[in-house]
């Protein structure tokens, strides 16, 4: 199995993701190794000064002006992570967890954390074992770092709480330090700052958006081939996609989507034989997806800009740093995830934009007037509902996504008697666009269905692109032959989308 090995400046999303199938190990660099080691001594040398450092020898947020002694500083990172383990609802998808425990390690890989580069070979020992410690979803702010979460974490690598382990295919339930004794791996015992390394950082918010963003990207595709395939379902004009339209206001998720659009349409003979069409003009969810879902690939590419610097950053705190001249131990803000958080509230926007205007083809590939066929395409009209309700289902998503755009960045919240008077909720952000892309996936994919049952009525055949997206549609989802249920067609359609199907198709 390839190895993926950490050095706190190359870690990518792909990397990430594949780390947390199981389809890649991790492991720690041997450069990343020496500069942990060289941290972890500038933090052992204040120690052996008897300096007084917050986060070494001290109490922690609103108590960080306490000394703790020598003997106790070990239990101090115990009681750290057992008094912030406190998080609440449902369990974290394991490999979302293994994205934060990867993300997590590549952080302190960046060696200016003063913790042990033991430390963290239990972490990815934890992953490459496919070992996820059982973790409340919710608890982080988003600053101070994911707090609540990351303490689950640290607690299952202390060998305390529940863990989930992957057993031929199974996610199991297990005690956690059964999980490691079975693994070969030793409960780790946090020495000063240890325990506020693992715990101080934004790696849930990153894992969160690091799906988000890799499904966003499937999606924005999604969201081009849907309007192809509409386009083609209402006989509709191929001629705002012309390149010429883009390159006069050239915006680069514009025009990327415009030219996805032409190039699944390319060579139609669908608009050949309605060259002399009476509509002067589409409707705006027709003519203007270039300009709806550009704006969504620019915002996808900047994400992963951020969100790549962001995974390869120490987000810790204090930061220590060893120069020839010495060690600096300094506080800063690193943890603090607004950045995420911002862009989590805007990908939540996007992905209510990209499935209202997907909703408002729906509607009019079903309306006679504009597709030219029976009402909601069903075969016997009146005798069945043919697909109207899977334009309900797709207006009803529409209502959950409106709810879910509401920013998070804006429910600041002080905390720690005032010393932590902003904060973030990136986390809070992050997970919720996570749920947001998904919803979108279901959107789509009920377009497809709609597109492709009123292309197959159509005598002429549509682009080659068009034609490939029909039969993928197809490989999920059988022709319409009096009324069934659908659900199961469409959930499988969608996830088919997330499983990135509709991509292998074009390579």
């Amino acid at each position: 199995m390839e190895t993926v090995v950490i050095d706190g400046d190359n870690l990518t999303l792909e990397m990430v993701k594949a780390v947390s199938l199981g389809s890649m190990e991790v492991s720690l660099s041997s450069d990343s190794r020496e500069r942990m080691q060289a941290s972890r001594k500038a933090v052992e040398d204040i120690l052996d000064s008897g300096e007084v450092v917050y986060g070494i020898n001290t109490g922690f947020g609103a108590l960080s002006s306490v000394r703790i002694g020598d003997s106790q500083l070990e239990e101090l990172q115990s009681n750290l992570v057992r008094s912030h383990a406190c998080g609440i609802g449902e369990t974290m998808d394991p490999n979302i967890v293994l994205m934060m425990m990867t993300i997590r390690a590549n952080s302190l890989a960046k060696g200016v954390s003063g913790i042990r580069p033991s430390v963290v070979d239990t972490l990815l020992g934890m992953v490459n074992s496919r070992i996820a410690p059982s973790i409340p979803r919710i608890g982080s702010l988003g600053a101070s770092g994911d707090l609540a979460p990351l303490s689950h974490m640290a607690m299952g690598m202390m060998g305390e709480g529940e863990c989930l382990v992957q057993v031929a295919g199974k996610w199991v339930s297990k005690d956690s330090r059964t999980a490691l004794e079975e693994a070969g791996l030793e409960p780790v015992k946090l020495q000063a700052k240890e325990g506020l390394s693992l715990i101080n950082g934004t790696s849930q918010m990153c894992a969160y958006l690091t799906q988000t963003v890799l499904n966003m990207e499937i999606l924005c595709l999604a969201a081009d081939a849907s309007i192809a395939c509409s386009v083609e379902a209402i006989r509709g004009s191929h001629k705002p996609f012309d390149r010429r339209v883009h390159d006069s206001r050239p915006q680069v998720g514009q025009s990327i989507s415009a030219a996805r659009i032409s190039a699944f349409l390319s060579q139609s003979n669908i608009e050949i034989s309605h060259e002399n069409c009476e509509r002067v003009q589409d409707a705006y969810s027709f003519r203007c997806a270039p300009q709806v879902h550009g704006p969504v690939v620019d915002l996808i590419r900047e994400t992963r800009r951020v969100l790549e610097i962001e995974i390869n950053s120490a987000t810790d705190n204090p930061l220590v740093f060893v120069e020839d001249n010495g060690a600096s131990i300094i506080s800063g803000g690193n943890f603090h995830g607004q950045n995420l958080a911002l862009a989590s509230d805007s990908i939540a926007v996007a992905c209510h934009e990209l499935a209202s205007i997907s909703e408002r083809r729906i509607n009019q590939i079903l309306d006679p007037n504009w597709s030219g066929q029976k009402a909601f395409l069903a075969g016997n009209e009146g005798l069945e509902s043919g697909l109207m309700i899977v334009q309900y289902v797709a207006a009803a998503i529409i209502s959950e996504l409106h709810i879910l755009s509401s920013p998070a960045t804006i429910s600041n919240v002080p905390v720690s008697m005032g010393k932590e008077d902003h904060v973030s909720m990136g986390a809070t952000g992050a997970h919720r666009s996570l749920q947001s892309s998904i919803l979108l996936s279901q959107v789509l994919a009920n377009e497809f269905i709609c597109s492709t049952e009123a292309i197959e009525a159509i005598e002429e055949s549509p682009g080659i692109g068009v034609t490939k997206l029909v039969s993928w549609v197809r490989s999920h989802v059988e022709r319409l032959d009096g009324d069934r249920s659908m659900t199961s067609e469409c959930e499988q359609l969608s996830e088919s989308i997330l499983d990135g199907g509709l991509t292998e198709i074009f390579g």
